[in-house]
């Protein structure tokens, strides 16, 4: 019989998070004395994640009887994708050069290859952890796990339709992939609080990001004034309109597809990524926001919109912390361990294209998530360097989208000659 948490009712939760939220921003807002040592070491933004993972660890709250991380993700995310766009400066983010896109397909590669590699480590050691028949073949399950870390959830289940894995296992690697994609971002953030010691050791040119931030905020300086009452509610209107646009016109466009032209309806077929209402609602969301960054709306982040899409954030990064059970690492060790040894790979490819090419640490964490996380980190992780930079991480979250399918298709094929199979 499962375990049931202490709270259900999500408004509890919800006020359990934001708690959670505000103890976090009040204690590392404290310049002195032993909260600002604690924060030297660990980012506010970690434990804005890793506290609500301790919740759902220990049974207080659980994000299997939660619908929060849906209303986020499907609510909050594209609203703050908006607020954050609405000062953005295109000809800036292009100006960033090919690093974002080499560290991207960096990140890609690491996950093609980084599959095949783990499961001839994992073979050498233990013969059993990688083996199994037909429907029952770790190799395809791990094709799905492909499909998550290249794009996002409709590409792994695009690879669950092509390599047929026993579905009655399939939770085992839904498993693997919670708890390994979890551990890395938490990495990731960590890295975030030491982000001018890492570029200094990759030897980063981080001008044109610096550029970018310092132009939005001396934009935003310039525009800055007191929020009205009017401002927020106009604010609040802008973005929460266009989440319903989003989900009206991801749902209209999906339909049309699988209307309209049977090749999106193969879930065999690398087409098929494209009827996810999620890619379409952030796309539209995103595209929405730089469209209003050319009309008047641009003053409104003079009125604090980013800083509203950075709340939205924040609300998110809450619930990914609290789908994270802490307690899951040590339930199926053979297969976390080719889930890790498959991560390091992919983070050692980064880190070796990033000291090659002198890429700082913002592209290889923004490239990385947009991998292995999707839309819904990428932006978070992003926004974690400045919020103007937030767009970085949708936009190569959407090109995950599109090479997803393809990329996990060439790793599950990888897969298969490496276990023998």
């Amino acid at each position: 019989m499962e375990k049931t948490s202490l709270f259900t009712n999500d408004a509890i939760v919800f006020g359990l998070l934001m708690l959670v939220l505000a103890f976090v921003f009040y204690t590392s807002s404290i310049k002195k004395g032993l909260w600002a040592k604690f924060y030297k070491v660990i980012p506010a933004l970690l434990m804005c994640y890793l506290i609500p993972a301790i919740l759902n660890s220990t049974g207080i709250i659980s994000a299997k009887e939660s619908n929060l991380y849906y209303v986020a993700s499907r609510y909050l995310l594209p609203a703050s994708l908006v607020l954050m766009t609405l000062s953005i400066d295109l000809k800036a983010i292009f100006n960033l050069g090919p690093k974002a896109l080499i560290m991207f397909f960096t990140g890609t590669l690491g996950i093609v290859i980084g599959g095949p590699i783990a499961i001839l480590i994992v073979g050498a050691l233990s013969p059993e952890t990688v083996a199994g028949i037909g429907p029952d073949a770790i190799w395809r399950g791990l094709a799905t796990l492909a499909g998550s870390w290249i794009g996002g959830g409709a590409n792994q289940a695009a690879m669950l339709e092509i390599f047929q894995y026993n579905p009655e296992k399939y939770g085992g690697m839904v498993f693997v992939d919670i708890v390994v994609a979890n551990i890395w971002m938490a990495v990731v953030l960590i890295g975030i609080g030491r982000t001018k010691a890492i570029d200094k050791w990759l030897k980063a040119d981080s001008s044109a990001i610096t550029e970018l931030k310092e132009k939005v905020s001396s934009y935003t300086a310039s525009i800055t004034r007191t929020p009205t009452l009017t401002d927020y509610m106009i604010m609040l209107g802008l973005a929460l309109g266009a989440v319903g646009i989003a989900h009206w016109g991801s749902e209209s466009i999906s339909n049309f597809l699988k209307d309209n032209f049977e090749t999106f309806n193969d879930k065999t077929s690398a087409l098929s990524s494209f009827t996810s209402t999620f890619f379409w609602m952030i796309t539209i969301a995103t595209l929405i926001g730089i469209l209003l960054s050319f009309t008047k709306a641009k003053t409104y982040e003079g009125a604090g919109a980013s800083k509203l899409g950075s709340i939205f954030i924040y609300i998110l990064v809450a619930t990914i912390g609290m789908k994270m059970d802490l307690g899951m690492i040590f339930d199926n060790p053979g297969l976390i361990g080719i889930g890790l040894i498959w991560m390091v790979i992919h983070a050692g490819l980064l880190i070796l294209v990033a000291k090659l090419i002198k890429a700082p640490y913002f592209f290889l964490a923004v490239g990385s998530q947009a991998n292995v996380g999707g839309a819904a980190s990428a932006p978070v992780v992003a926004a974690a360097f400045h919020p103007s930079l937030a767009s970085v991480g949708v936009l190569l979250a959407v090109l995950g989208y599109v090479v997803g399918t393809w990329s996990a298709y060439a790793c599950a094929i990888l897969m298969q000659i490496a276990s023998g199979n």
